[in-house]
């Protein structure tokens, strides 16, 4: 059985990611990017769709586990009868090709060891063919081979590569897991302990430029690792999780595939990234973005693959049981033919902050974003799907209204104040008429808030992001109320939901319910600071880091009833709301930039 999600720890390479248990159990690794299939899906079924397990004889989770500095080098520490044990594990980003090294080292005594391989390629369906090169193993299955060097005698039983060995105090016994494309010839293998020695560096070298200096450097920092660990580094493509169909509600029906490029997920990293400086990662991801949306700006897709791929067809795995047994697993994602519109504002917020960060503006870019605001001035007042991407049938969502006001606002300031041709007065009395129209139709002034969708009585914690956009200012009674009643209503055990899944005529069209949405809950404790609520939003702030698990990581959403971490994880949603939320109470502006009719007050918090 798989074991609680927050037990689980990222390692990385750029390319793709593994997770590792406190078993010493990789649980989770595809091969050779994040989206190909999984050679150990143990973490959707069990041992038997693959794992690599390495611990003490018997063990069972490590006594402490942590990683090295700032780095994705994670130690994991045996204390025994026989003494203590150390292992280390790490991916090297080199590039080349995919590796995982896996380093014993005896600290004290003399511990017995075992090994456990288990490959299992395609999700656990296909069992590879397993030979001996010189003293390495090769294991091959259509395209796919997987190399395994190691300093101890290896032998097989059971369809499975085993290795049971003992280390004293110094020694050290050494594994490294190599991934090629079966029609090439071997990539150069990696010394063990160079290779940890430079995965720590280029870690640490990334992290060293980072710009925050405010009151939660070690969140913030490790944060910041874990969104580049989501980085695909030949594309700039900024993935939203490293895992497919990790349940929002433990046991349920609400497993998505997150291992693809959301563009509004993207753009919330984005924005984490240039408030700490890093710029490059911006420029790499504008380049992605301009190859995987060229072409008709109709055309425009929520998510694409890494590669900026279109295509990401849904399909179900009938052979796994699912994380702990919640059903279906997915592969693909169906949302990606949705529509919802407050992408092209994400889009176009993000390129602007870009440019104010200090990006050079690329003609080439901004020739793209006249293309998406002609087509989102043909169609902002369609009904769509959200940002929560629901099943149910098409609502005029006021998240995503204002969010087409923020895309024409953003283009209005960007010839006005940063020098580039449009057609800015139009582009102006579109804003105005959807600001009008927004405050008419999507406010109740009966409760004093305003509302998921058009003439509904639901409520929406996006709507929490209205006066960070600069719609309407903070002190402004309308967000006010609320910013009130979505607290009221939403607010689970300290903890925040998207929406209220039991409703009757629930807008997702979906089963079931789902946990409390992290990213939300930082999303109101922005808002209980920029209203001038400082003390509570710190609070509510660190109740949220107290959730992180060990090592620094949350996944999507959190089941208050069991205390535990639920849905994809690590999930850049939540960790981009912890970034920027601790930039927010370190006294960092809020980034918005308001039309004239928000008002000076829009601009930054009280």
């Amino acid at each position: 059985m798989p074991a609680p999600i927050e037990d689980y720890a990222l390692l990385g390479d750029l390319h793709t990611a593994a997770l590792v248990d406190r078993t010493g159990s990789v649980d989770w690794l595809c091969l050779p990017r994040f989206d190909s299939p999984a050679c150990f899906a143990a973490l959707l079924h069990d041992e038997t769709a693959g794992r690599w397990r390495l611990s003490p004889a018997g063990a069972g989770a490590a006594n402490s586990r942590r990683y090295r500095g700032d780095s994705l080098v994670l130690e994991s520490v045996w204390t025994t009868e026989e003494g203590t044990v150390r292992v280390v594990d790490c991916m090297p980003p080199r590039g080349e090709a995919a590796d995982v090294v896996r380093v014993v080292e005896g600290v004290s005594g003399r511990v017995p060891m075992e090994m456990d391989l288990r490959l299992r390629f395609d999700y656990g369906h296909v069992v590879p063919w397993v030979s001996r090169e010189g003293e390495d193993l090769r294991a091959v299955a259509g395209p796919d081979t997987v190399w395994l060097r190691a300093t101890v005698p290896l032998y097989g039983e059971h369809l499975t590569t085993r290795a049971d060995f003992t280390v004293e105090a110094g020694q050290h016994a050494s594994f490294v897991l190599t991934h090629t494309s079966s029609h090439l010839p071997r990539p150069q293998p990696v010394d063990a302990l160079p290779a940890v020695a430079d995965t720590e560096r280029y870690w640490e070298q990334w992290i060293s430029q980072c710009r925050y200096e405010g009151r939660w450097p070690e969140a913030v920092n490790r944060a910041l690792i874990t969104l580049k660990a989501l980085t695909y580094a030949p594309t700039g493509g900024l993935l939203a999780a490293a895992t497919t169909s990790l349940p929002e509600q433990l046991g349920g029906s609400r497993n998505w595939d997150y291992r693809y490029c959301w563009l509004r997920d993207s753009t919330f990293t984005l924005q984490a990234l240039l408030g700490t400086g890093y710029v490059e990662e911006a420029a790499a991801w504008r380049e992605w973005l301009l190859r995987a949306v060229a072409g008709d700006p109709g055309n425009l897709q929520i998510m694409y693959a890494l590669d900026g791929t279109r295509r990401i067809p849904e399909t179900t795995l009938d052979w796994l049981s699912g994380y702990q047994g919640a059903s279906p697993v997915r592969v693909g994602n169906a949302a990606a033919g949705q529509l919802q519109l407050d992408v092209w504002g994400e889009v176009l917020q993000c390129l602007y902050l870009a440019r104010e960060a200090g990006m050079a503006a690329n003609e080439t870019a901004w020739q793209l974003q006249l293309a998406l605001l002609d087509y989102l001035e043909e169609h902002w007042d369609h009904a769509d799907n959200s940002l929560w991407e629901v099943r149910g049938p098409r609502r005029h969502f006021v998240h995503s209204k204002v969010m087409t006001w923020t895309a024409l606002d953003r283009a209005v300031q960007s010839v006005r104040h940063q020098g580039l041709s449009g057609p800015a007065e139009r582009w102006a009395a579109l804003r105005d008429r959807i600001h009008a129209e927004v405050c008419a139709k999507g406010f109740d002034p009966e409760r004093r808030t305003f509302t998921q969708s058009y003439g509904s009585q639901e409520l929406d914690a996006a709507l929490l992001l209205l006066p960070r956009v600069g719609f309407l200012p903070w002190d402004d009674p309308r967000i006010l109320g609320t910013i009130e009643a979505v607290r009221s209503e939403l607010l689970r055990d300290g903890l925040l939901l998207r929406y209220e899944t039991g409703a009757e005529g629930n807008v997702d069209g979906l089963p079931g319910a789902e946990g409390a949405f992290l990213a939300c809950t930082f999303w109101l404790v922005d808002a209980l600071y920029c209203t001038g609520r400082r003390q509570e939003a710190e609070t509510l702030f660190e109740q949220l880091l107290d959730l992180r698990n060990d090592l620094g990581l949350l996944s999507e959403e959190y089941d208050t009833k069991t205390g535990r971490q639920v849905g994809n994880t690590p999930q850049a949603f939540s960790m981009v709301g912890l970034v920027n939320t601790a930039r927010l109470l370190s006294g960092a502006p809020t980034g918005t930039t308001a039309g004239e009719e928000a008002g000076p007050s829009g601009l930054s918090p009280p």
